[in-house]
């Protein structure tokens, strides 16, 4: 009567862990696919401006998270299949991916709290030289645009203020037609706009355009950072579940092979 007790346990012990295993797998797809979703979303927020960064670690960070979450999806499918199954080899891979990914993603999360340590001086140290120098060079139309966007999108001129922009090459050139500022300062874009640079008629904001861009790029480097740390912690929860489901596979295995001795 005892072992027949400790038998039943042990069954409904197994059967709790595969169906915990299939509720984790349910948040997991959610998991992926939020950050995927985050990934793409920072990545399309923020396309228009990634020229003007220094280094792609941003880009990469994201990057990083959209394979992730791809992955993610992909091993979702096919633990819930070697549970299902209870098969301890897919089970096996199921454990080992759910490693890998914790990896990656604790990777973009590590890669993006280190970028967000450093994005204020690299900011600060390459924006204003690309504005001065590679404004309008042929062959720097991607820089020009982005130059352009960053301006009309955070409504902003020059690095750190309208000023900065005497000193560009692209302002002592004659393709500048005799403007002050871009175009793209003006409050309302028209052309040769940037010849005249009063405040009713450009964007004079305190602290530049450096100052908005870096904050927007922290708040999206902080969100990369914490939902790669954040979702690879649940990777460890998940792995957790898959070893004690093996061990309890493993142990039903063996407690046959005795009974059939």
């Amino acid at each position: 009567m005892t072992e027949k007790y400790k038998e039943d346990s042990e069954d409904c012990l197994t059967i709790c862990i595969k169906y915990l295993l299939f509720a984790y797998n349910f948040f997991f797809w959610m998991a992926g696919a939020g950050v995927m979703a985050i990934g793409a979303w920072t990545l399309n927020e923020k396309r228009s401006y990634l020229s003007l960064l220094p280094s792609s670690t941003f880009a990469v960070s994201a990057g990083i998270l959209i394979f992730a979450g791809s992955l993610v999806i992909v091993t979702g499918f096919l633990g819930c299949c070697a549970v299902v199954r209870e098969q301890k080899a897919g089970l096996v891979a199921y454990f080992s991916l759910l490693l890998l990914i914790f990896l990656i993603e604790l990777v973009a999360g590590i890669l993006a709290c280190v970028y967000y340590q450093r994005l204020s001086e690299e900011l600060k140290q390459n924006l204003n030289k690309t504005m001065m120098e590679n404004y309008a060079d042929p062959g720097e139309e991607s820089i020009t645009y982005s130059i352009d966007q960053l301006q009309q999108d955070f409504k902003c001129c020059g690095s750190n203020n309208s000023a900065d922009w005497q000193y560009s090459a692209y302002i002592h050139s004659p393709a500048s037609g005799n403007r002050l500022v871009p175009d793209s300062c003006c409050k309302t874009v028209t052309a040769a706009c940037g010849q005249r640079d009063h405040p009713s008629n450009i964007y004079k904001v305190e602290g530049g355009c450096i100052t908005i861009l870096e904050q927007a790029l922290e708040d999206h480097t902080l969100i990369i950072g914490a939902v790669g740390i954040g979702t690879a912690c649940l990777q460890l929860i998940g792995a957790l579940i898959t070893a004690c489901f093996i061990c309890a596979l493993v142990r039903e295995e063996e407690e046959d092979e005795y009974s059939q001795k």
